[in-house]
């Protein structure tokens, strides 16, 4: 997947799930999603594939395994129960949904690190990390390589409705008639 079906799966996910269980209160607060959302590939793949390209040579690394999510539950856990900040919370969820996105499972190796130890699988692809970037742009939105293609359509369609859906409410917001605002005032005093 790429920016766009990180970000619009992961809200589809948190939008699903706060309809799902209302009593468990949900927030969405899309900037907390979308950086959850690709935190585990903004600290991998320049980890990985810029600064450890030599050694490590992978864009999956430490921030798509199992570990780093349940780390990041238990800071957002701590975060929320004794300061009542929500965003670290988000954060953790969303990420934790992107490395279920990635299907990391499919990479026991990357995913149980360091408990089936402590090398992660080299990817294949041996390019720059320009070339690489060059290569995942045209895979996710070309339709032979549908693994990629379609995730990312659907994440464009959930982030255009959500798009779509919260300038329509600010327009509402924005178009109240002065005789409202004024009779809204009254009620107030």
């Amino acid at each position: 997947m790429f920016i766009f079906g990180h970000i619009g799966i992961t809200l589809g996910i948190f939008y699903l799930l706060s309809r799902l269980l209302p009593e468990k209160n949900i927030q969405i607060e899309f900037k907390w999603i979308a950086v959850g959302a690709l935190l585990p590939d903004l600290i991998d793949k320049p980890l990985g594939r810029i600064i450890l390209a030599e050694t490590i040579g992978s864009g999956r690394i430490f921030a798509h395994t199992l570990i780093f999510a349940i780390l990041l539950g238990l800071i957002g856990y701590y975060m929320f129960y004794r300061k009542g900040w929500i965003a670290p919370l988000i954060i953790a969820g969303a990420s934790f949904c992107h490395v279920l996105e990635d299907e990391m499972w499919n990479s026991p190796r990357a995913f149980f690190w360091p408990f089936l130890g402590w090398e992660f699988p080299k990817d294949t692809f041996s390019g720059s990390f320009i070339e690489y970037l060059m290569r995942i742009l045209n895979n996710s939105y070309n339709p032979e390589y549908s693994g990629v293609f379609i995730p990312e359509i659907i994440g464009i369609m959930i982030f255009s409705i959500f798009t779509g859906n919260y300038l329509r409410l600010k327009g509402k917001r924005n178009n109240v008639s002065p005789q409202i605002m004024k009779k809204k005032a009254e009620e107030e005093e």
